[in-house]
């Protein structure tokens, strides 16, 4: 399992929030299996986006087309964003 780890501020959660729900990359053709959306408990505009894949060719060709993305809105809906493929080596529930 390979997660594309997205980090970023924005200027307006909700704003960004509309954005990110509007799948402008479709999701789910491009490969991504879940996502998860975490915010720092003490920044409310900043935020932490895994996208799952079952594979890093996917994670990569996705990233690539966010990346396409972003310079089209950066400085609107996001600022700064960040990335990294990162694979799941471990989980466990305790």
């Amino acid at each position: 399992m390979t997660i594309l780890r997205i980090e970023h501020q924005v200027p307006n959660f909700d704003g960004w929030k509309k954005a990110f729900d509007s799948d402008p990359i479709n999701r789910k053709k491009s490969g991504v299996r879940l996502y998860r959306i975490f915010q720092p408990t003490n920044d409310p505009n900043y935020v932490i986006v895994d996208l799952e894949f079952d594979d890093a060719k996917s994670a990569e060709s996705t990233l690539v087309a966010l990346r396409n993305l972003w310079s089209q809105v950066e400085g609107t809906v996001m600022f700064n964003p960040q990335a990294r493929i990162l694979d799941v080596v471990e989980t466990k529930e305790v």
